[in-house]
């Protein structure tokens, strides 16, 4: 090979913005900051755990039908000041950020119409709706940093043999900064936390 081909195979694009020499794959020892993996542009959702960009899987019908349902009930019976969102992104520090698959926060202090993450002091009950690759995410990483952060309530739920959801409700304990388990939901949902709701689980799926 010449020396002119093998210095048109090794030299960089001109004028090639720095961007999109980055790999996201790679982060520096430090790891991304939100700041930084917000501006990458990517294909896919993700979140940021540690510094490093995780990919959101595709989720079935099944997660996506509950999200939907468990949001809009929610949504119906809230009170002042509160409000509820879907994979609305929480800011736990700048290396972390995640996505509940339902949110609900306190709006006082917010410009709702402006913000892209939320604050986790305004988080108030985590949702996340169990998928077969977030099992470990949502057993165990994702509730440690929601208590972790100081978020009250949290709800797991799993997809039961008859393929009703059983929500599993948790609330943190102040002293021990964790979350303890409160009440195993089947057949209907009836909480106070964050604010008085019923939920029939029964029909939120379509069987």
């Amino acid at each position: 090979m010449s020396a002119v081909r093998e210095v048109a195979l090794t030299a960089e694009p001109i004028n090639e913005p720095v961007e999109e020499r980055v790999d996201w794959t790679h982060p520096p020892a430090q790891g991304w900051t939100y700041e930084q993996a917000k501006g990458f542009d990517l294909p896919f959702d993700r979140d940021l755990v540690d510094g490093a960009v995780v990919v959101r899987g595709q989720r079935k019908h099944w997660h996506d039908q509950v999200r939907d349902e468990l949001f809009v009930a929610l949504r119906g019976a809230r009170v002042a000041p509160y409000a509820a969102n879907v994979e609305r992104c929480v800011l736990l520090d700048q290396n972390n950020t995640t996505k509940p698959d339902v949110v609900v926060f306190d709006k006082t202090g917010l410009d709702v119409f402006e913000l892209e993450c939320l604050p986790p002091e305004s988080v108030v009950l985590a949702v996340e709706v169990v998928s077969h690759h977030t099992r470990a995410n949502d057993r165990f990483r994702k509730p440690g940093q929601y208590a972790e952060k100081g978020i009250p309530s949290y709800w797991r739920v799993e997809r039961g043999l008859d393929n009703l959801p059983i929500v599993h409700e948790f609330h943190r304990d102040e002293e021990k900064g964790v979350y303890l388990p409160v009440a195993q939901h089947e057949g209907v949902l009836r909480t106070v936390v964050p604010y008085p709701v019923e939920i029939d689980l029964a029909a939120v799926v379509e069987l």
